[in-house]
């Protein structure tokens, strides 16, 4: 028996258990850095396939990782499992149904992206023990993917210092092997203080943090003309000072996040961001503080790592089957869909015949841009990393939406994550028998840095939270 039909043999021979373990974390639907269900689930699996579990990583309850063997090398694979707020959808249910109303809900498929990577680890594990093979895997738990930023933090402090080699994936609703890209950015709080005054009775005396955030915002809009086209600015007010307008608002907040193609780029624009704050605050005779509560990196996608990942991923998505109702349970859900499906067909290069396709078969090519933005660049600056996109939706649906949320429990969903557990397990296994291997992934991930050295994008002094 090959290595490839064995790795896929103890994937599926604990398939039922991971797939359990995503529909739990699904209902859990925690949110960033709450996910105190999810995690501790998870550590208790580890702790039984015999993994050394260290939690609490970087000051954070839900960020641990589990080591199985010793030495040279050290492969980690990268989970998540943080849901979104207000988000709340009932599985299987093509219409917009709540279970809470204003709950929470796995919107990008952090559940299926932490079941499956757990999965991968125990069975190269497994694969590890009957072949007697030296080396370390390493599961790491990341939280608050989703605005949090959990992976920088675990970057910055030194968790990932000694891994060789790292591999993730994300559910989506198409197959493919990531190239370099995903925007780099800045997530900052600016706090604007004022002075309380009656509104009516003596506005004179009051100066509004308020009327600050507002102008700040106005300026920060007429600065989109003169920034790269790549680059992408999005507020949202926090804090709008209470609830009385009568009263002039003594204090008020505006959450940014500022992107970029690269994180030099980020950083200029954010000198340009504070720059509108503060004058703002001149206008309005109020005082504003900044404070970077988070940021990610660009991705660097490594080369012989991800040809690697993708000469399996190719072999083990073309084995994927959909029955007939599994297409028509697709086609249910990708009706509810608008302008996401042009947006699916730009970004995917897709011809109009697999548009009409409810369900995406076989490895697409990776899309030319990542506009979004992801932690996992951080980790990709200080260790050679693969990432792969694995289907588990109806073609089209959109991450952030409730469609997702309501399709995380459902056959196509649990395949996908079992397909990617086995591609992952795979790289990983190739690796571990092929160490020469690892000496030209890290000769590709010196030419990715090009001479640079990573910076964080949070200072040492940042605490995971602050939001």
């Amino acid at each position: 028996m090959s290595f490839k039909e064995r790795i896929s043999e103890l994937v599926d021979s604990k398939s039922h258990e991971f797939i359990c373990i995503n529909d739990k974390i699904w209902e859990f639907a925690e949110i960033r850095f709450q996910e105190h269900e999810s995690a501790k689930l998870q550590m208790e699996v580890l702790k039984k396939e015999g993994f050394e579990v260290k939690k609490g990583l970087s000051g954070i309850d839900t960020a641990f990782f589990g080591s199985f063997g010793e030495g040279y090398p050290v492969i980690g694979i990268l989970g998540e499992f943080d849901a979104l707020s207000e988000l709340s959808q009932k599985a299987d249910m093509a219409v917009r149904e709540p279970i809470v109303e204003g709950g929470n809900g796995h919107g990008c498929g952090h559940h299926t992206l932490g079941a499956s990577s757990l999965a991968s680890a125990v069975a190269l594990k497994d694969y590890m023990k009957e072949n007697n093979l030296k080396g370390t895997i390493r599961y790491y738990g990341c939280p608050a993917e989703e605005s949090g930023g959990g992976k920088t933090f675990m970057v910055r402090d030194g968790y990932f210092k000694d891994v060789d080699v790292a591999l993730t994936w994300h559910p989506s609703s198409s197959n493919c092997v990531l190239e370099s890209g995903f925007l780099a950015n800045v997530k900052v709080l600016f706090d604007f203080k004022g002075i309380s005054a009656h509104a009516a009775a003596s506005p004179e005396l009051g100066r509004s943090a308020l009327d600050a955030v507002e102008l700040m915002n106005i300026g920060v809009n007429f600065l989109r003309e003169h920034m790269i086209d790549e680059a992408r600015i999005h507020y949202a007010i926090t804090d709008a000072g209470g609830n009385s307008p009568n009263v002039v608002q003594h204090k008020a907040q505006v959450f940014y996040t500022i992107r970029a193609l690269k994180s030099p780029q980020v950083q200029e624009l954010f000198m340009r961001v504070k720059d509108i704050a503060k004058g703002a605050a001149l206008m309005t005779g109020t005082e504003v503080t900044t404070r970077v509560v988070g940021g990610y990196s660009d991705y660097l996608a490594n080369d012989t790592l991800s040809r690697i990942m993708a000469i399996h991923a190719k072999e083990v998505v073309n084995e994927i089957d959909y029955t007939d109702d599994e297409l028509a349970y697709a086609e249910k859900f990708k009706n509810t869909l608008g302008v996401e499906l042009k947006s699916m067909e730009k970004i995917m290069n897709l011809d109009k015949e697999a548009m009409k396709k409810p369900i995406m078969k076989g490895l697409l090519p990776p899309p030319k841009k990542l506009l979004g933005s992801s932690d996992v660049g951080d980790v990709s600056w200080v260790v050679p990393m693969a990432q792969f996109m694995g289907n588990c939706y109806a073609l089209g649906t959109p991450a952030h939406s409730w469609q997702m949320v309501a399709q995380g429990k459902s056959s196509i969903t649990h395949k996908g994550m079992i397909a990617a557990a086995k591609i992952m397990a795979l790289t990983a296994a190739e690796v571990f028998q092929n160490p020469a291997v690892i000496d030209k992934i890290k000769e590709d991930h010196l030419e990715n840095l090009d001479g640079n050295e990573y910076i964080c994008p949070i200072a040492d002094d940042v605490i995971p939270n602050q939001i």
